[in-house]
């Protein structure tokens, strides 16, 4: 995370440590219920970076670094 760049840790821990599994699962939930997308963030072999959506915390690859929340688009009908 860099300072400055409007990151906001929510939580952090080893999911290898079930009390510590379940605090990022509730986390995780929480902002799924406030309304908010999950990506993770991905970078391929050749160095091009994408995001993988994801809408439940066991869809999270197991060496993901972060998952960052961020709020559906306005509008629409």
């Amino acid at each position: 995370m860099k300072p400055g760049h409007g990151e906001v840790l929510l939580a952090e821990g080893d999911i290898e440590v079930a009390a510590e599994e379940e605090r990022l699962v509730e986390a995780f939930r929480e902002q799924l219920d406030q309304g908010m997308w999950a990506a993770v963030p991905l970078t391929s072999h050749d160095g091009r970076r994408q995001a993988q959506m994801v809408k439940a915390f066991d869809e999270i690859p197991r060496d993901a670094d972060r998952v960052i929340f961020f709020p559906r688009a306005a509008g629409g009908r």
